[in-house]
């Protein structure tokens, strides 16, 4: 009966693992894990490393594969431009992603925090990597922690958090590049400093806080920081697939002894040997259930099955499974939310798909002048002053010519003999638009605007009005 009102306590969701009762910080030094979820999380790291390293250089017809250019405000995925002008394309793409996020979560939770999630990635495949290598599993780094400052720890010390700095340093270089390109970013490192004081001390700032969020922050950002895990217990349901322990088949604990019947002594197959608890890197245990801490990172799973299979007691205590399945044993992955979830994010991908290969690769604006009327010509002429603004979003310069649709009428651009539009860029100016006063039959007239390339073909149109003189009656 004790075991039992153990196993009801849920006194632990009243705390975190990394405080103490005394609101101290806990290091948390999980063991290091082992199997084959770990084997393939390890593969898929290592994948997803390459490519993050290799993406800035990575050109898609000469051009980046992806550019995050906030201070220009200059996007590039897949090789493609994508300008403020197109800011409703990406509003509609990250709402796509927030649903997908949460139907996701609703159908098999957190896997993305487990697999895929840059944080996750670099502390467990990176950092306590070579935390295991310098100081040994989690006894030997708890004893290095609480010994006294001496030669060996102050060697190793020196050595980790070295390897951390020039990590971070080597991540805050790649992420700078997604902003600035990697062109810039060469620049960047091999001209004077003295010519790019502000790049260089971003780059010092970001390494900064990569060192001090992996050496000190560390799993904190999973449990206090971000706020996906604190979400999920709205987004959870009983037939979400989790990490999860089979508390039906594993309740009540008990130490395992050879040779006895577990069933006849009223134990389960969780012979409490803390191994999931130990491998944890957020310090909770799994036993306990789903809790905002857990990253379904598997190493849990992995250490578990190991035990079971030492002790000959069936593997898949600890699984991906979802509450349905461990209480009825049936898997039901779609129900009435997710089916919903599905079809309106199938309807955003649609609309996104659709503005996505309608987008205009050249936008154009014609106004006319503020504060200009009309301004009376010979011959019985009248003109507008107009202003244009064109934007280019190819990485091509185009030659192009404004035409005026369904009306003779004279063109004169301000400035310029000839109008070409600079690759990624905007062109900007003025033209007088003249008209013979017989084509005006009122003070306001409505008339439309073509820019054409130097092939002829149409790049926009846009409409516009023109003021002209009442005609006096004879």
């Amino acid at each position: 009966m004790k075991e039992k009102e153990e196993y009801m306590d849920q006194s632990f969701r009243d705390s975190i693992g990394t405080i103490d009762e005394d609101g101290k910080r806990h290091w948390i030094s999980p063991k290091k894990p082992s199997g084959k979820y770990y084997n393939a999380r390890t593969w898929v790291s290592v994948i997803l490393l390459l490519f993050l390293f290799s993406g800035p250089f990575i050109r898609i017809g000469g051009h980046p594969l992806l550019l995050v250019n906030i201070l220009e405000r200059k996007f590039v995925l897949l090789g493609q431009v994508f300008w403020p002008q197109d800011f409703y394309i990406f509003v509609l793409v990250m709402l796509s992603f927030v649903l997908f996020v949460v139907l996701f979560t609703v159908v098999f939770g957190r896997i993305f925090c487990g697999w895929v999630c840059p944080q996750t990635i670099f502390m467990e495949m990176v950092f306590r990597k070579i935390e295991y290598l310098i100081d040994g599993d989690f006894k030997q780094q708890k004893k290095l922690r609480d010994s006294q400052w001496n030669s060996e720890k102050i060697r190793k010390r020196i050595l980790k958090h070295g390897i951390f700095f020039l990590i971070s340093f080597l991540i805050s270089n790649t992420f700078l590049m997604y902003i600035i390109g990697s062109d810039e970013w060469i620049k960047l490192v091999t001209d004077s400093p003295e010519n790019h004081i502000v790049g260089l001390a971003s780059i010092i700032v970001f390494t900064g806080v990569f060192y001090w969020v992996f050496s000190w922050f560390r799993e904190q950002v999973c449990i206090v920081a971000c706020p996906y895990g604190r979400l999920q217990g709205v987004m959870l349901d009983r037939n979400s697939i989790v990490v999860a322990y089979d508390y039906v088949r594993g309740e009540m604990r008990g130490k395992f002894r050879k040779n006895e019947n577990r069933g006849e002594v009223n134990k389960g197959d969780c012979i409490d040997c803390n191994q999931c608890v130990n491998v944890c890197p957020t310090g909770i245990d799994i036993r306990n259930g789903t809790q905002l801490e857990c990253v379904n990172c598997t190493a849990c799973i992995d250490a578990c099955d190991h035990m079971m299979e030492s002790v000959g007691l069936p593997k898949g205590l600890i699984r991906y499974d979802s509450e349905e399945g461990i209480v009825n044993k049936e898997k039901k992955i779609w129900s009435t939310r997710t089916i919903g979830y599905t079809v309106v994010l199938t309807i955003i991908l649609c609309v996104v798909g659709f503005f996505l290969m309608s987008r205009s690769e050249v936008e154009a604006t014609v106004l006319k002048a503020t504060g200009q009327e009309y301004q009376k010509r010979p011959d019985g002429k009248v003109s507008n002053l107009y202003n244009y603004k064109i934007i280019n979003k190819t990485y091509d310069s185009i030659p192009a010519t404004i035409l005026l649709k369904g009306m003779e009428g004279e063109i004169q651009i301000i400035g310029k003999e000839a109008l070409l539009i600079p690759s990624e860029s905007i062109a900007e100016g003025s033209f007088f638009l003249i008209l013979d006063m017989d084509q005006l039959g009122q003070r306001k007239t409505d008339i439309e605007f073509e820019i054409i390339d130097q092939n002829g073909e149409l790049l926009d149109d846009m409409k516009t009005s023109f003021l002209a003189p009442v005609k006096r009656k004879k």
